[in-house]
């Protein structure tokens, strides 16, 4: 135990004020077992009596409970202060936001239709332990040293060639910047480019960690309508500076932005020199017709930054993603990936890269495809033509969207009750701002030091962002990417009819 007993007076009292100190703090939590007195006397270079001392007074105060036999015991009455500190820290002014639920911190649901979560009992987790304890032996990876913040080389060329062979963009190892999945890359993008009060477009109904993190930078998010073609490039505001968008599967309506509106897209930021973030999160998993080509592949004016991620084609836990950049700004992210983060594990993006370069990521990828693809197919024999639901067709990814008249917020809260997990599409929707909070801006809601704006008027939107308030298009995501095959069928019979009782 580690007291600090200052020199000079009252040992005995030292002790005593000390020990209370880190009980009353809970440092010492109720039921933690004290050293016995000749052993912490023995550890502080005092007196056994002064211990002895300081023991008998904090029992008298009610901190700690001598058991017969058994030891001395923090009481627990003790460790009630759970108040913080007078004079503790806070968040800066107009920081609203709080930590968010994972999918690790809750229990597996039994029809777990839960999205952008991978099936890990389809990972080679052999091949992968092999490759890992190879790059962890001493030397191995300079494993005592500072590793470069843009990444393992080898994974970068790695990175590249998959790219080729996958996606079909050209790309070298220079030109790969390793980061830890999408979200870093997205705030790496957000320190080099956004300066608060910048106006950040982002797809309406869309992807809600991206635009809270764009609104902790302090920019005005905007939100901007989907249609059957992707992203409605007429109603991105001129002021934009900054646009984000998941061409190659839609979040989370599953369409494919087409090749005139990506023409549309490139050809308006072009002329406005506008940065254009493209999110390909998941296009690995593809089950009919071969991907569009990519904006970073089809951007001739350096516009365009590219944020991949393995999360989905190998494990979340990995935290291991990519951003491809035009020249002009890699330095800068790379700098930015350095003071925010420094570098990654050497050791994980080694074995990644030969992960890679052995063939083993192609292969879980077409077995897990294989996989997902008849669970997309149970999904879809399930759901198209149930009265009230209209399936939104996709080709890729692990999940899919479909829209209802019905009030979809109360179908998905008594399909949790009943253990099922399904997303509503609501909580992906921007929304006006409550009442008071219009009141009290007058514009809308400030979101830390960012505004978020959509569907004409001023707001968070998306439950899953945390405050979000929900008022979009009524309809579900399912994802099937952790789903039991054996029980689709059966989970999604009993949601639909939890739907009609609400239809």
């Amino acid at each position: 135990m580690d007291l600090i007993i200052p020199p000079g007076g009252s040992k005995t009292v030292a002790v005593y004020r000390a020990l209370r100190e880190a009980i009353v703090d809970g440092r010492l939590p109720a039921g933690s077992r004290l050293p016995a007195s000749r052993a912490l006397a023995a550890d502080l270079g005092i007196a056994r009596g002064s211990v002895a001392g300081a023991y008998e007074r904090l029992a008298a105060e009610g901190y700690l409970a001598a058991r017969v036999g058994a030891g001395t015991f923090v009481a627990a009455v003790a460790t009630s202060r759970s108040s913080p500190k007078r004079g503790s820290l806070r968040p800066r002014k107009g920081w609203t936001f709080e930590p968010l639920p994972t999918s690790g911190g809750a229990a597996v649901p039994r029809y777990d239709f839960r999205v952008g979560i991978p099936d890990a009992g389809l990972f080679p987790f052999d091949a992968w332990r092999r490759l890992l304890v190879a790059e962890t032996r001493l030397r191995a990876n300079s494993l005592g040293t500072y590793a470069e913040p843009s990444g393992h080389p080898a994974l970068r060329a790695a990175i590249a060639r998959h790219l080729g062979m996958a996606r079909g963009i050209p790309a070298g190892a220079g030109d790969v910047v390793v980061t830890n999945g999408t979200q870093h890359a997205l705030d790496l993008i957000g320190r080099v480019l956004i300066t608060p009060g910048d106006v950040v477009a982002v797809e309406d109904p869309g992807y809600p960690p991206a635009r809270r993190l764009f609104a902790s930078l302090g920019a005005r998010v905007v939100g901007v309508p989907v249609d059957a073609e992707g992203l409605v490039v007429a109603a991105i505001p001129a002021a934009s500076t900054v646009v984000y968008a998941t061409p190659a599967h839609q979040f989370p309506l599953g369409r494919a932005m087409s090749p005139r509106r990506r023409r549309e897209l490139l050809d308006w930021a072009g002329r406005r020199s506008v940065a254009i973030v493209e999110d390909d999160y998941d296009s690995e998993f593809r089950f009919s017709a071969r991907p569009l080509e990519p904006l970073y592949s089809l951007d001739t004016a350096g516009r365009v930054l590219y944020a991949g991620t393995f999360s989905k084609s190998m494990l979340p836990s990995l935290r291991t993603g990519f951003l491809l950049a035009p020249p002009g700004l890699r330095d800068a992210l790379v700098a930015a990936r350095q003071m925010g983060d420094g570098h990654g594990q050497p050791a994980v993006q080694a074995a990644l890269a030969r992960f890679i370069d052995d063939g083993l990521l192609a292969r879980h990828v077409r077995r897990a495809g294989k996989a997902y693809a008849q669970r997309r197919d149970a999904m879809m024999r399930h759901l198209i033509g149930r009265p009230g639901l209209s399936v939104i067709l996709s080709a890729a990814g692990l999940h899919m969207a479909a829209v209802t008249s019905a009030d979809s917020t109360a179908v998905v809260r008594e399909a949790r009750r009943a253990g099922i997990a399904v997303d509503d599409l609501r909580d992906y929707y921007f929304s006006p701002a409550p009442a008071e909070h219009t009141e009290a801006h007058g514009r809308g809601e400030i979101v830390g030091s960012g505004e978020v704006v959509g569907g004409g008027a001023v707001g968070e939107g998306g439950a899953g962002a945390g405050g979000f308030h929900s008022t979009g298009q009524g309809g579900f995501v399912f994802g099937f990417g952790a789903a039991d095959p054996a029980l689709i069928g059966e989970g999604l019979g009993r949601f639909a009819e939890i739907l009609a009782r609400h239809s």
